[in-house]
């Protein structure tokens, strides 16, 4: 596609552009990589429909060699990032660093692949990880018929929620509307891996008081994914915002948070984790900081050095 740039109506950079004739371009997360085993890792993956009313599917990811060992492992449910409206389960980097992630830390990965804006506008994303969590929950009955990685693998009472980016706000949210929910009966949400969460608001802090350009841009991400008169304070990016939700009401008793020092996201994170160690939430709370590195560093390149010792973290965290 090579139309002109007089012909471009709205650049979200680096995500993507719309033409005037309404055509979207997506300027990444738009490769593929199949499902199957990873001969480096020995993690062997497979994509299933796991919610038919909307076609939402999931990658599954377990150790190869586990497969018919009657251990049972932690679940992480994993929301990939991509500011809403990007990427997918299949995107080479996010499988490339789930394999990487599984291979350390030996548990089952399930990877939702929500749908995405414009096409799906928001809260459709939060819906189908909604329908996902719903999905394990069913699961977990054990019975005939059911996903048999799960059946025969999974540890129910050790679910985690584990998302970089827009999925780390995605597991916020999970995690808050799991509190009071009846539909989850079976399973235990046992923590949340926020990695470089994706929390904003009109008002700068730290880093976006001097970085007025990245400040702009993601503004803009937000305000196209969810247009609104409360713009960047809408209760979906902002949880520290007046009206949102007590973080008293995440369904979880430990969360860890990784913040990455030149992210312009960095001290959306650091307050999120000072208003979890200081406000009416009875858990217990951790934060890391990856010194020189920008957002998501470690799906970009999950075997530098910086990425492997995050992911021994994670890895670490899930197995405690």
């Amino acid at each position: 596609m090579n139309p002109s740039n007089a012909d471009v109506s709205l650049e979200v950079p680096p995500y993507l552009r719309v033409y005037k004739d309404g055509t979207l371009e997506r300027l990444a997360g738009t490769q593929v990589a199949p499902s199957g085993l990873d001969p480096q890792t020995g993690v062997v993956s497979k994509d299933i429909v796991i919610i038919p009313q909307t076609g939402v599917s999931a990658r599954l990811y377990c150790l190869n060699k586990e497969i018919n060992d009657p251990q049972k492992l932690p679940i992480v449910l994993y929301f990939h990032g991509g500011a809403f409206c990007i990427s997918s389960t299949s995107d080479p980097f996010y499988h490339n660093s789930l394999n990487a992630l599984v291979a350390e830390a030996n548990i089952i990965v399930i990877s939702v692949n929500y749908r995405i804006a414009p096409e799906f506008p928001l809260p459709t994303a939060y819906e189908d990880c909604w329908d996902a969590l719903k999905w394990v929950d069913s699961q977990a009955v054990g019975n005939d018929g059911l996903e048999p990685w799960l059946k025969d693998k999974a540890d129910f009472e050790r679910v985690y929620l584990v998302g970089d980016s827009a999925g780390a706000n995605i597991a916020h949210h999970m995690a808050l509307r799991a509190k009071s929910n009846s539909d989850l009966n079976l399973i235990k949400l046992n923590g949340i891996g926020s990695i470089n969460p994706y929390f904003w608001s009109e008002k700068p802090i730290g880093l976006e008081v001097t970085d007025p350009v990245r400040k702009a841009m993601v503004d803009k991400w937000w305000n196209y994914v969810c247009p609104s008169d409360k713009g960047c304070d809408d209760l979906l990016i902002n949880p520290f915002v007046d009206g949102a939700p007590s973080f008293a009401n995440l369904a979880c008793h430990k969360i860890l948070v990784l913040v990455a020092e030149k992210d312009i996201l960095r001290d959306r994170g650091k307050l999120y984790y000072e208003k979890l160690v200081n406000r009416e939430w009875k858990g217990t709370a951790e934060i890391f900081e990856t010194e020189g590195e920008d957002h998501v560093f470690h799906i970009f390149d999950p075997n530098c050095q910086k990425a492997k010792i995050l992911i021994k973290r994670l890895a670490s965290f899930v197995n405690q």
